[in-house]
């Protein structure tokens, strides 16, 4: 077995190599930040409690596994232009930019504060991304981005409607 970097492959794309790179690297942060949101909101969901847990509970899987859902398109959009994209659980430490959460005990109001503050987050990154895909020219990413940013925003709202006093 050789320790040889294998040759790129020529994945056909009419895009400009470098504009691709860019829009590659914008896909490797939101792919982060996808995959940082996704296990927070995970870790939320298997550790809430109180009065609402089941609401709460249901709610944060349903968001956890629209999040996972993505992380597949955003990882093959990047492959579909020729680009790698994250390869470990440390790679996706060096591109997040999403805080994570360690706490023992978090309650459920900070839980549904915090995802939403990152999803939101994750709405801002979307738009720089999609600036830099329409830059390059990239139909396809942006209009991929417009419906995550549209999900995004979604769980943003029922986030907060949910952390609103009775």
């Amino acid at each position: 077995m050789t320790n040889a970097s294998p040759a790129p492959v020529a994945t056909p794309t009419d895009l400009d190599e470098s504009a691709t790179m860019t829009v590659a690297d914008a896909l490797k942060i939101i792919l982060a930040n996808s995959y940082a949101v996704y296990l927070k909101t995970k870790n939320f969901h298997w550790h809430v409690s109180g009065p609402y847990f089941r609401d709460y509970h249901l709610l944060l899987d349903e968001q956890a596994a629209e999040i996972l859902a993505v992380t597949d398109a955003i990882a093959e959009r990047a492959r579909k232009t020729g680009n790698r994209t994250l390869t470990s659980i440390g790679d996706i430490a060096r591109h997040q930019t999403i805080k994570d959460n360690d706490a023992e005990l978090v309650s459920p109001q900070d839980m549904l504060a915090e995802l939403r503050a990152d999803n939101l987050h994750m709405v801002e990154g979307f738009r720089r991304a999609k600036d830099v895909a329409d830059e390059a020219k990239d139909n396809a990413t942006s209009g991929l981005i417009d419906t995550w940013t549209d999900e995004a925003e979604r769980r943003a709202w029922f986030l907060f409607e949910a952390g609103r006093p009775s």
